[in-house]
C-alpha cells in the first residue's frame, strides 16, 4: 500500500511538472503582457491625496474632515491644505499645490475658459452657497416722518448700502470680487461704500456692537457665524426682490428661497420666506489626478452631500447642471450613472483595479484562447517523451546485434538496464500502452538476442566439421 502510495504521489509529481512545462511560456506571455499593461496604466492611486479647503474653522474645513474620515476607510490620506479661502483653493489647484478643491461659482474672474484648457474639470456641483447680507434695520434710515425723524426700513437693493459701513470679507474668499460686480450693477462704485475686509467672526462681532452696518458673506448654512446671526435681535436678512434679475445678469448665480421656520420652526425664523442670491461650489480636480481618486472623491461627495438641505431636496447634489466647468468622466459616471454591483462588495483597490483592467483582461483571455490549443499537445509530447526517448539505445541494442560487432553479453546487460529503466517510469494510464510497448519491445529484441547466441555456437560447431 505504501508503495502504491509513492507510486501515485510520483505520478501526480510528474504530470504537475509535465503541465506547469507545457503551460509555462503561455502563462509567462500572458503575465508578462499583464504586468507591462499594468505599469502603463497605473490603476492603483496613490495613498496621498491633497484637498484645498480654505479657511481654518470654515464649512470647507468642515467638509474636509468628513472626506478624509470617508477616505480613511479605502486607504486613503487625505492632506486638508489651508488656504484664505475659494480663490486661494482655485489658485492652488493651477499651481499643482492641491490635487481636489472647493471651488465657489464665480472665483475664477473670468478664466473658467483659461482653466478648462489647463485641464482642471469638476467632479460635480455640491451644494448652494448663498449670499447671506446681514444689517442692521437701524442704519437704514427711510424718509423722515412727519415729526421730521428719519425712520428705519428694510433693504431691499444693493443701492441702498450707499455710504454704509459694509464688511466685504477676506480677499481670498471671493467675496470682494463678487460683491464689487454686484455693486457696479446696481449703479454703485466701490468708493461709495465704507467697505472693510474683516473675518467673519471678527465683522460679525463689530456688526452685533453697531461698528459695521452689514456684512457680506457666501458660505453654506452650516456656517457658525451665520447660524448665529440669523437668531441675533437687532439683525436682518436682506430679501432682494432684484435677485431674479442679478441671476440672469450673472450666470453662475442662482436665486434659491429660504423657506419660513427654516431656521426654527418653534420661534417661525424667519418669519416669512426669504429670495436669495446663491453661487454653487464644485469639487474641482485636475487631470493630472489620479482617475481612481476622482472617482472615489465624486462617489464620496454622493455620500456627503446627497442628503436634504436648506435650499435643496434630497439627491440634488451632486450634480452636473450647474457646473462652470467641463465634468470628468469619473464625475458624470458616479453621479449619472448606475455604479457596478462588484463595488457594493468588493474592497476600493479591488473594484478599482477590476474597472480599469476589466478590458485588457477581457483582450488577454482572447489572446490566449488560441494559444491555448498548442498546451495539450506539448503535455502529450512531453509524457511520450519519457518513453520514446529510450527506443534510440533499443536501436542501437538491435544495430550491433544485427552486425555481429559486439559481445552478446554485453548486448543482454544493455537489454537489462533498459529493462529496469523502462520499470521505473511513470506514465498517466491514457500513455500506458506505449510504456508497455516499450517494454515489450525490449523483451521480444531479449529474446531475439538469446536465440541468436543460441544459434551461433551450433555454427561454428558445423564450420569446423
Amino acid at each position: 500500500m505504501t508503495r502504491q502510495l509513492k507510486q501515485a504521489l510520483l505520478l501526480a509529481l510528474l504530470s504537475l511538472r509535465d503541465m506547469l512545462a507545457s503551460a509555462g511560456p503561455v502563462l509567462l506571455l500572458a503575465l508578462s503582457l499583464l504586468a507591462a499593461t499594468y505599469w502603463w496604466l497605473d490603476p492603483q492611486p496613490p495613498r496621498t491625496v491633497t484637498l484645498a479647503t480654505g479657511p481654518a474653522g470654515s464649512a470647507y474645513a468642515d467638509f474636509g474632515q468628513r472626506y478624509a474620515q470617508a477616505l480613511a476607510s479605502d486607504g486613503i490620506r487625505v492632506q486638508l491644505l489651508t488656504t484664505e479661502g475659494t480663490v486661494g483653493n482655485l489658485q492652488a489647484l493651477r499651481e499643482g499645490r492641491a490635487d481636489v478643491a472647493f471651488v465657489r461659482g464665480g472665483s475664477g474672474s473670468g478664466d473658467m475658459r483659461h482653466d478648462a484648457k489647463a485641464g482642471i474639470m469638476s467632479l460635480g456641483a455640491l451644494f448652494y452657497e448663498p449670499l447671506w447680507i446681514f444689517y442692521r434695520p437701524a442704519a437704514i434710515k427711510g424718509a423722515p416722518s412727519n415729526q421730521g425723524v428719519a425712520t428705519a426700513v428694510a433693504l431691499t437693493s444693493l443701492s441702498q448700502l450707499r455710504g454704509l459701513r459694509v464688511n466685504l470679507d477676506q480677499p481670498g474668499s471671493g467675496v470682494p470680487g463678487l460683491m464689487n460686480r454686484l455693486l457696479q450693477a446696481n449703479g454703485l462704485t466701490p468708493d461709495e461704500v465704507i467697505a472693510s475686509d474683516m473675518t467673519p467672526e471678527a465683522a460679525a462681532q463689530a456688526l452685533q456692537t453697531g461698528q459695521l452696518d452689514a456684512l457680506v458673506l457666501v458660505t453654506p448654512p452650516e456656517s457658525p457665524v451665520v447660524q448665529r446671526l440669523l437668531q441675533e435681535p437687532g439683525i436682518a436678512l436682506v430679501d432682494l426682490p432684484q435677485a431674479d434679475a442679478l441671476a440672469r445678469r450673472f450666470p453662475f448665480l442662482q436665486t434659491v428661497t429660504l423657506p419660513r421656520g427654516m431656521v426654527s420652526l418653534a420661534r417661525n425664523q424667519p418669519p416669512d420666506s426669504i429670495g436669495l442670491l446663491a453661487t454653487t461650489t464644485a469639487l474641482l480636480t485636475s487631470e493630472d489626478t489620479h482617475p481612481a481618486l476622482r472617482q472615489l472623491f465624486a462617489q464620496t461627495a454622493q455620500q456627503v452631500h446627497g442628503e436634504s438641505g436648506w435650499f435643496n431636496g434630497a439627491r440634488d447634489f451632486p450634480n452636473t447642471r450647474t457646473s462652470e466647468l467641463p465634468v470628468s468622466p469619473e464625475g458624470d459616471r458616479a453621479i449619472n450613472g448606475t455604479p457596478p454591483v462588484y463595488q457594493r462588495y468588493l474592497p476600493f483597490w479591488a473594484s478599482n483595479l477590476l474597472e480599469r483592467m476589466w478590458l485588457v483582461i477581457g483582450g488577454l483571455i482572447v489572446l490566449l484562447l488560441p494559444l491555448s490549443r498548442v498546451v495539450p499537445p506539448l503535455y502529450t509530447y512531453r509524457v511520450r517523451q519519457r518513453v520514446f526517448r529510450w527506443y534510440a539505445r533499443l536501436q542501437q541494442v538491435e544495430a550491433h546485434m544485427e552486425d555481429g560487432d559486439a559481445d552478446h553479453t554485453e548486448l543482454l546487460n544493455e537489454l537489462d538496464e533498459l529493462a529496469r529503466v523502462a520499470a521505473q517510469i511513470t506514465v498517466p494510464l491514457a500513455h500506458a500502452d506505449e510504456l508497455y510497448a516499450l517494454r515489450n519491445n525490449i523483451d521480444r529484441t531479449r529474446r531475439r538476442l538469446l536465440a541468436r547466441a543460441s544459434v551461433a555456437p551450433l555454427a561454428k560447431q558445423v564450420n569446423h566439421g
